[in-house]
């Protein structure tokens, strides 16, 4: 069992907000922030319990989302919460969230393609298309799909995300080249944006065709995904960010998506995203060679080719996440309960709480609702 650790730290906030509720969401919200357990397993969704958990958490005002969940490759689950408190425009079921670095996915998949098309080699050498990159004659694709690189992320520059305002390809290159690297290529791993930046830049320079036609025709047409697009095809049916200032929901400025295609610019609903990983782990886009490479090395690796590894106690999930500066997104897959997950919130006051409790729920432990009164 999950020691419910919030309950102490929320408990002279859900005193207030408890006392305003009638008594049916009283009845509801006592339940749900006591120690409650539930005999529900991820093949088994009680809907009405996670409808409930995420209906108090649109109440209270701290978070606005999307949830999806796949068994067998089939939505069990899908639900859409806290819109009503957000000053957006029209939505519904089909519109996108920024996904930010679950892109990276998208990336991944694609570099593998073009090896399966002998266009690429895993050990080709950055020095290949970058010459005049640091480390570029030692850097391989390889270690820049998996984070070995040594390179940076330029999507901060002097402590600050710099690339909220369109920038020219020579711009950012001449930041990677001045922010350097961090180790030799293969002695140590660090998330790098950089890397992936130069990877969408090599798979367009090899195939001849921009990032988001290599996304259409090798990712989107094959597994017919109705609402997903790289930043040059976006539509207007993606959600805007907010947080939480002065009281109350305001827009954020986010990062212009041309600066980080293939590194973090696609749109997607979480119905669209399930179907994405469940293509990728049942060979719908890569032969099984090519994905097995995907792969972290179980108890070894937590980076693999494009794709991470989470332990939710005990249960194994395999996916990413993504953050831009005001959207939030989370895309797991379970094999062994053959379990998607995919979830996203664009806007959120307590950063990673929602979804934690929801796995919980998900899995019968104990959880709590972090609430802070509206």
């Amino acid at each position: 069992m999950i020691t419910v650790t919030l309950l102490d730290k929320y408990v002279l906030i859900y005193e207030p907000l408890i006392l305003m509720l009638d008594m049916k969401l009283k009845c509801i919200l006592l339940v749900l922030v006591g120690t409650f357990t539930t005999n529900l397993v991820a093949q088994n969704i009680d809907s009405d319990i996670i409808n409930a958990y995420l209906d108090n958490v649109a109440q209270a005002n701290i978070e606005a989302g999307s949830l999806s969940v796949f068994k067998g490759g089939k939505e069990v689950y899908s639900y859409r919460f806290g819109y009503d408190n957000l000053p957006e425009g029209v939505s519904d079921n089909n519109t996108q969230y920024q996904i930010g670095s679950v892109t990276k996915m998208f990336t991944s998949v694609l570099v593998f393609k073009l090896v399966e098309q002998g266009k690429l080699k895993l050990t080709d050498k950055l020095a290949k298309y970058y010459p005049d990159l640091p480390n570029a004659k030692d850097i391989t694709i390889k270690n820049m799909l998996e984070h070995t690189s040594g390179l940076g992320s330029y999507v901060v520059k002097n402590g600050e995300v710099w690339v909220t305002e369109k920038q020219t390809d020579e711009a950012i290159l001449d930041l990677i080249k001045e922010q350097g690297v961090k180790f030799a290529p293969g002695k140590d791993v660090a998330y790098s944006n950089s890397a992936y930046y130069l990877l969408s830049k090599i798979v367009e320079s090899v195939s001849h065709k921009p990032y988001h036609e290599l996304v259409d025709t090798y990712i989107c047409k094959p597994l017919e995904l109705k609402n997903t697009y790289s930043a040059n095809t976006y539509t207007t049916n993606v959600f805007r960010p907010f947080h939480f200032k002065d009281n109350k929901w305001t827009d954020i400025k986010e990062i212009d998506t041309e600066n980080i295609i293939g590194v973090g610019d696609i749109a997607s609903t979480m119905y669209d995203l399930n179907v994405f990983i469940y293509g990728v782990f049942h060979d719908k886009l890569l032969s099984k060679q090519s994905f097995s490479q995907m792969l972290p090395i179980k108890n070894k690796e937590k980076w693999g080719r494009g794709i991470n590894i989470f332990d939710e106690g005990g249960h194994i999930y395999y996916g990413h996440g993504g953050d831009t500066l005001g959207t939030h997104t989370i895309l797991m897959y379970n094999p062994d309960e053959d379990v998607a997950i995919a979830y996203s919130s664009n806007a959120q006051r307590v950063p990673q709480e929602v979804f934690k409790n929801i796995l919980y729920i998900i899995y019968g432990k104990e959880y709590s609702i972090p609430l802070v009164v509206k």
